[in-house]
């Protein structure tokens, strides 16, 4: 049975151009307008009472709720898994250009939640970027320039680990640019990410929300587990003592570049496997896809035996497990 799912918002709310296999958007509808294109009151209520759960040291104030078990975690992420595999194989069908954007402070889960998205797709298909520093020659072109180039073709979903954003956040309260640059960045973002939705690709932005405690508590165990530790860059330690800079710069962030056609989603996440949990859902909803009909494969018989391995001396690896 097919997911129920619904358009993602397109700024002018005419259809997007056809995709290179014929493929054409639907009607797109601003995210607080319902089916019919009146307001949607269940949107706005939702927005408001976001809104009204802020709190003055800027957390966005999480719902409490039981700790979720492995097996009820597992369970879900595996019907989960099969519906991206079904609109892995949709958007390969009908080409379509996805492009996915996550941002949020240090330690508020975005590699584990884009490991969650992707680790039963192709990365093929589901290609993850997660750029470096700008070199001298980066640095000379236009601010967006080295992210584009990495923007989706025909049949690809394009994720970014942090992207363009970098220079509302990180960039802004550390002092990489100008404050002029900075504002000037506000206030062009939301042009140029008009004319890519224009242009038929769906753009999808991401904020994870973490409370300063337990962002403490991530870095603190990335401190002590030497799987972690890798993590924990020089720049995260010199951000920490910054939250109230981060929030000032989230929220003008927000202000500028929170439209109808590219809206910011933001997902709580205290909670790891929730967070991940809810993020693939949502995204799989702003996506219309159906599974398509696949052949049944059945394995052939084959024989085995007319062939005669030869005696050779195999180099193989110690067993210690």
């Amino acid at each position: 049975m097919a997911r129920k799912t619904k358009a993602h918002p397109n700024g002018d709310g005419d259809s997007a151009p056809t995709s290179a296999v014929g493929a054409s958007r639907p009607k797109a509808k601003r995210a607080d307008k319902d089916s019919d294109g009146k307001p949607d009151k269940k949107a706005k209520a939702i927005k408001a009472s976001t809104a009204a759960e802020g709190t003055a040291d800027g957390r966005i104030t999480p719902e409490k709720k039981e700790k979720m078990s492995d097996k009820d975690y597992t369970r879900a992420l595996k019907k989960l898994h099969v519906e991206l595999v079904a609109l892995q194989e949709w958007v390969k069908a009908k080409g379509l250009r996805v492009c996915v954007v996550f941002e949020g402070r240090d330690g508020a889960g975005k590699g584990g939640t884009i490991k969650a998205l992707t680790e039963r797709v192709s990365p093929r298909v589901f290609r993850v970027f997660a750029l470096p520093a700008p070199t001298d020659r980066e640095k000379s072109q236009m601010y967006v320039q080295r992210y584009m180039a990495h923007f989706p073709a025909a049949g690809e979903v394009v994720i970014f680990d942090r992207s363009w954003y970098n220079r509302a956040g990180v960039e802004r309260v550390m002092g990489f640019c100008t404050e002029d640059e900075a504002r000037r960045f506000l206030q062009v973002a939301p042009l140029i990410e008009q004319l890519v939705v224009k242009s038929g690709i769906i753009l999808l932005k991401y904020w994870l929300e973490v409370s300063p405690e337990e962002q403490t508590r991530r870095l603190q165990a990335r401190i002590s587990d030497g799987r972690k530790i890798w993590k924990l860059s020089p720049m995260d330690v010199k951000s920490y003592d910054r939250w109230d800079d981060y929030t000032r710069a989230r929220d003008e962030m927000f202000k500028a570049t929170d439209t109808a056609w590219a809206p910011w989603y933001v997902a709580r996440s205290e909670d790891k496997k929730r967070v991940r949990l809810n993020v693939i859902s949502h995204l799989l909803e702003q996506i219309p896809y159906k599974p398509l009909e696949t052949p049944k494969v059945k394995l052939p018989k084959r024989k085995i035996g007319k062939y005669k391995a030869v005696d050779y001396p195999f180099k193989l690896i110690a067993e210690h497990y």
